[in-house]
């Protein structure tokens, strides 16, 4: 899935502005599914304009510039709908806190509590974030991802709640041996 299929998804369910898509993909329910960064997001729909996916409007703002308002088309939808047929691809996983915990063993007691807590927090932060969309959400689908991310989510918190101290335990035990940690 790209930023062109993420605008697409955004449309179908509404007309949106530019600065609407853009915090909805990057801050709001849309995050979660791709890497869209503001410099991508005005390019895609330029290019789903130009290809008839997506129509764009200008709306007058009383003491400001006028903003453009985008929606979908029929070929829009019916390309949508055609992107998601395709199987997805893998999800993508990415953690600097778990860099973090694989060295634990080269890296003192406290270093190690910082990263647990920090990603405790963060943990929670984006649970948070999905209740607020659950508590939001109009449509059956979204409350079913909106679940399956929060029991994701909930796994990974009470994991690293349960196991926090054999991580802390493992801090500093390659340096305090004087012993080089052989990479995997």
């Amino acid at each position: 899935m790209n930023v062109r299929t993420l605008c697409l998804a955004i449309l179908y369910f509404g007309d949106s502005t530019g600065y609407e898509i853009k915090k909805l993909s990057m801050e709001g329910k849309y995050s979660h599914f791709v890497d869209a960064s503001f410099g991508s997001i005005y390019p895609a729909l330029a290019r789903l304009e130009s290809e008839g996916m997506v129509t764009c409007r200008e709306e007058t703002q009383p003491g400001k510039p006028p903003r453009k308002v985008y929606s979908i088309t029929d070929n829009g939808r019916s390309a949508f709908v055609d992107s998601l047929v395709e199987p997805p691809a893998p999800d993508v996983f990415r953690s600097e806190f778990l860099l973090i915990a694989m060295c634990a063993e080269i890296l003192p007691p406290p270093v190690i509590m910082q990263a647990i807590d920090t990603r405790l927090l963060q943990l929670q932060a984006e649970i948070d974030h999905l209740n607020q969309v659950a508590g939001e959400a109009r449509h059956e689908g979204t409350r079913w991802a909106v679940n399956y991310g929060l029991k994701c989510l909930g796994t990974s918190l009470d994991h690293l709640q349960t196991h926090r101290d054999a991580l802390i335990a493992l801090a500093g035990s390659a340096v305090a041996a004087d012993a080089p940690v052989a990479a995997e």
